[in-house]
């Protein structure tokens, strides 16, 4: 294993790790402070839990898919299929957490008017435009691996 990808592993190890100890800790205490907000709505803590809980199952598949692509690079098939389909899923991961959080954002939005926070909402648009920051940045790279892809076999045609 070089020691490049081991590093890069080790980080998305630790990536992971605070994401896991706030669902377990912190978003179950996020649904009880809304149902607390709107106490007419109680139907509020169940989609608060269902938008973050939502948002991480894609977050921790495009953990799994980038550990996946750094095994790729270190078995020397960075330019490969399997890397552009992990690309691939990675950006759709993103896309997806981005599309739970613009669903979730009318739940913040009244979290945040109910408790003049608007905190809340900002940290519900900065994961949401981080996750489309990401996601556009795989689709660059999805786009510049498969051109390396149909370069690297039309130079192997012409050989």
């Amino acid at each position: 294993m070089k020691r490049e990808t081991l590093f890069l592993k080790l980080i998305v190890i630790l990536m992971g790790l605070p994401v896991l100890a706030l669902c377990i800790f912190v978003v179950p205490k996020i649904g009880s402070f809304a149902a607390e907000l709107v106490p007419s709505m109680p139907v509020i803590k169940l989609l608060v839990l269902i938008v973050m809980y939502a948002a991480a199952i894609p977050f921790f598949l495009a953990l799994y898919q980038t550990f996946k692509l750094l095994n790729f690079i270190d078995n020397n098939e960075a330019f490969s299929d399997k890397s552009a389909k992990a690309l691939h899923n990675i950006k759709h991961c993103a896309l997806s957490i981005s599309g739970f959080y613009v669903l979730g954002m009318p739940l913040f939005y009244v979290m945040g008017e109910l408790d003049d926070a608007p905190g809340i909402i900002l940290i519900g648009l900065l994961i949401l435009f981080g996750a489309l920051v990401i996601a556009v940045f795989a689709a660059v790279l999805e786009k510049l691996v498969t051109s390396a892809i149909e370069m690297k076999s039309e130079n192997d045609l012409t050989v």
